[in-house]
């Protein structure tokens, strides 16, 4: 057995050294330098004897598919592979004929993680020290990947990899999502040749926002579309062809569903298999999903729960109506994993059924990080709620139960579940400080290179070793150079020498854990940390310099609950002097615990595409333009100033709308007659419109709103104008001050994704049916 294993780790660690021995290329330095082709002295081409040899690259001889499968929210303890409840048969395939690593770790939150990931290196590193939306100007927290960290795609292809990702981005700064670019941090820039999916951070599975490369898709008019189901189709598709095309060259995919981030959506047939079946609550849950983790190995026995925090009710002292409304949350999103592994299930079973399963190296991460408790204490109807500061009461959700998880609903759940779903850990996504936030169950399977099946892998991992982990099974070395750019050195370490070896000594001993303060250090096996503040606190418990640290020994204590810094101060003292020299060296400093003051581009040094401008001028054909690319017409005065033309038909349908549904505005025209609603988060709706259609020809129509003023969220008075004439006024008490949407767009003479005026409709159903030469937003 020890015989094999060295082998086995010569033959990788030696396999770069063999690729560029058998075909004298450099692969350090991307893309690869051919020589100089030999100079011919023939006048006439028929007179060449020899033609020389094509300059191709080609990958490693035997070099494996790789397919990275990235889920979105779910916490270690959610997973029946991981003891959890919830149903991955796909998963489930996977860890039985392959290895289940149980200390595998991400950063606690969305952006950093994918950054991390692909990447090699630390979060900060890459300039993702929290989300794109919420970059800032300090250096590791700009949200600008630099050129320095090349992506594990980009390497690939300059290795004779076919590369794709399917889902979602959220890698690219936020003022780089226009139509303007510039492109460079747009997938198809950072080293796949096909993308589809979305730019942002969440999608509405029923009414995506979605691009293929760099142009958008049109949703069907298909009352059964989801986008879980879409995009399996293209992966399946894509990949089929490519093989179909090239079956020699090997294929990189990259698949991130937005699942099961919130919102969670999910037809009716899945979430019917779940009725009743969390009707015994998250406390019972957590003591059942903590025995089965013990029985089946996947955490050591005598592992303890850790308690909940303090802001989650015992479920025993919950009221009927919170039980029907919490049970009905869990219900939806354990139907949405379900689905989501049923989706995934069908991509695996597609390189299954044309023979490349055996040699393709799949690594299922179930989690970017912990399960989310961003919901809050009650979950969410409208999850816009909660970034507009308005909280959703219980007795007005329960009846909507019915609607939960439907195109009607963009819902969250209780964050009681959460801490359910990161059994036995005590906290959840975004704090990074504890094993709930940061530990994920990950599968690895590849039949062809890893031996071992049905097994556990209990060394400590991080989302930074999958990219050289990756590059040592194709026998590829780590580029020096990648399009002329110098590279960081990867920071991550390789899991190879793991495959087949349950024994052996753990390689990643030092990794540092930070986002908005919530910060930790893994040394040795010790583990130093600080709670800084919880999800669904404001603002931080105390300041920095005054922070409690806690310090464990993970060898010993799986789910933190054993604090040594009272025995052992000493080591504690050690270990906070470790992360401060871990921060200083990966961009972690300064510390910036700042969450909703982030929204403020201004404040924080983020670049606004709209600057200083008061004014855009837009015209028909121009959509798509997301929140952050759009000038900010909240917490403020405006004016709508419209130029169309009617036909002799008449005019219906959008002029100008941002967002949608669940919150937004839109000026448009109905059965002929001119009009301005603002839907107030999906609470509150007003409509101000003429009582006349407008005739045939040239009209002008111009809305005005005069904001109240005395901070954000206040009303203010609308007035219609037609040709300069007033048509109409009224009051809109409530505007939305912090958020219209995370996934929706502004759009001129089209609604794309869910309706801002439900009568009107969203996609080609709302197209208007005139001209749109100009329209132009000014704002006070």
């Amino acid at each position: 057995m020890k015989t094999r294993i060295l082998l086995t780790a010569l033959s990788l660690t030696l396999g770069a050294l063999a690729t560029q021995a058998a075909d004298g290329l450099d692969r350090t330095v991307l893309p690869i330098q051919f020589p100089k082709p030999p100079a011919l002295k023939e006048l006439y081409a028929k007179d060449v004897k020899a033609i020389p040899p094509r300059q191709v690259v080609n990958a490693p001889q035997g070099a494996p598919n790789v397919v990275v499968i990235l889920i979105d929210d779910l916490g270690f303890g959610a997973t029946e592979s991981f003891g959890g409840p919830l149903k991955t048969p796909t998963l489930d395939r996977l860890a039985r004929g392959g290895l289940r690593y149980t200390s595998f770790h991400t950063t606690a939150l969305c952006s950093p993680t994918r950054v991390a990931l692909k990447s090699g290196r630390n979060h900060h590193t890459g300039n993702m020290g929290f989300i794109t939306e919420m970059a800032t100007g300090l250096p590791g927290a700009t949200g600008e990947v630099p050129n320095r960290v090349a992506p594990l795609a980009e390497i690939l292809r300059h290795n004779g990899y076919s590369t794709a990702a399917f889902g979602k981005w959220h890698e690219t700064a936020v003022w780089e999502t226009s139509v303007s670019g510039p492109f460079d941090r747009w997938p198809t820039r950072q080293g796949f040749d096909k993308f589809y999916g979305f730019i942002g951070g969440e999608a509405n599975q029923w009414a995506p926002y979605l691009h293929d490369g760099v142009a958008q898709v049109e949703i069907p008019n298909d009352p059964n579309y989801i986008l879980n189901t879409d995009m399996a189709n293209q992966a399946v598709a894509w990949l089929k062809f490519q093989k179909a095309m090239t079956p020699d060259k090997p294929l990189f995919i990259y698949y991130a569903p937005g699942a099961v981030h919130a919102p969670h959506h999910v037809s009716p047939e899945w979430i019917s298999k779940w009725k009743g079946k969390f009707d015994s609550g998250w406390d019972k849950l957590r003591e059942e999903t903590l025995a089965r983790q013990i029985k089946m190995g996947v955490v050591p026995a005598g592992t303890k729960l850790a308690p909940k925090p303090e802001a989650i009710k015992d479920w025993d002292t919950l009221s009927a109506d919170e039980k029907h409304l919490f049970t009905r949350q869990a219900e939806v999103f354990a139907a949405f994993v379900e689905h989501t592994d049923h989706e995934i299930g069908r991509v695996v079973e597609a390189i299954d059924e044309i023979g490349q399963l055996d040699n393709t190296l799949v690594f299922y991460i179930a989690g970017d990080n912990g399960t989310s408790s961003e919901g809050g204490m009650s979950g969410m109807f409208n999850e816009m709620t909660y970034f507009n500061g308005v909280t959703e009461k219980v007795e007005d959700m329960v009846k909507l139960v019915d609607k939960w998880g439907g195109p009607e609903t963009y819902p969250h759940m209780a964050a009681g579940w959460a801490v359910a779903f990161d059994t036995p850990f005590q906290w959840t996504k975004q704090v990074a400080s504890d094993f709930g936030g940061t530990r994920v169950g990950m599968v690895a399977h590849w039949p062809k290179g890893i031996k071992a099946k049905n097994e556990i892998r209990p060394h400590f991992s991080h989302v930074i070793d999958i990219a050289p982990t990756v590059l040592e099974a194709a026998a590829l070395p780590e580029p020096k150079i990648v399009n002329g750019t110098p590279q960081i050195p990867m920071e991550g370490t390789s899991l190879v020498y793991t495959f087949d070896n349950a024994q052996a000594r753990e390689r990643h001993t030092t990794q540092y854990f930070e986002i908005a303060g919530n910060r930790a250090i893994y040394h040795d096996g010790w583990f130093a940390r600080t709670v800084h503040r919880a999800p669904w606190e404001s603002q931080p418990r105390r300041a920095l310099e005054v922070d409690i640290w806690e310090l464990y020994d993970t060898r010993a204590d799986f789910s933190l609950v054993n604090d040594l810094t009272a025995k052992n101060p000493a080591k504690l003292k050690e270990l906070q002097a470790v992360f401060l020299k871990e921060a200083a060296k990966y961009n972690v400093l300064p510390i910036d615990d700042r969450v909703f003051e982030r929204f403020d581009g201004d404040l924080v040094g983020r670049p606004d595409l709209m600057g200083k401008r008061t004014s855009i001028t837009v015209a028909e054909g121009m959509s798509g333009m997301m929140e952050s690319a759009f000038i900010n017409v909240k917490n403020r005065s405006k004016t709508i100033t419209a130029e169309i033309e009617v036909p002799e038909t008449g005019a219906h349908g959008t002029i100008l709308a941002q967002a949608g549904r669940f919150g937004g505005w839109a000026l448009y025209a109905k059965d002929g007659v001119p009009a301005y609603d603002y839907n107030f988060l999906g609470l509150h709706r007003t409509t101000i419109a003429d009582t006349k259609p407008l005739a045939p020809g040239k009209h002008t129509v111009r809305f005005e709103f005069a904001y109240d003023g005395g901070g954000p969220g206040k009303g203010g008075k609308g007035t219609l104008f037609v040709n300069d004439a007033k048509v109409a006024e009224g009051r809109i008490e409530h505007t939305q001050g912090g958020l219209f949407s995370a996934d929706e767009t502004a759009d001129v003479g089209i609604d794309l994704g869910t309706p801002v005026v439900e009568a009107i409709g969203a996609e080609a159903k709302s197209r208007f049916t005139g001209r749109i030469p100009k329209v132009t937003v000014e704002v006070k």
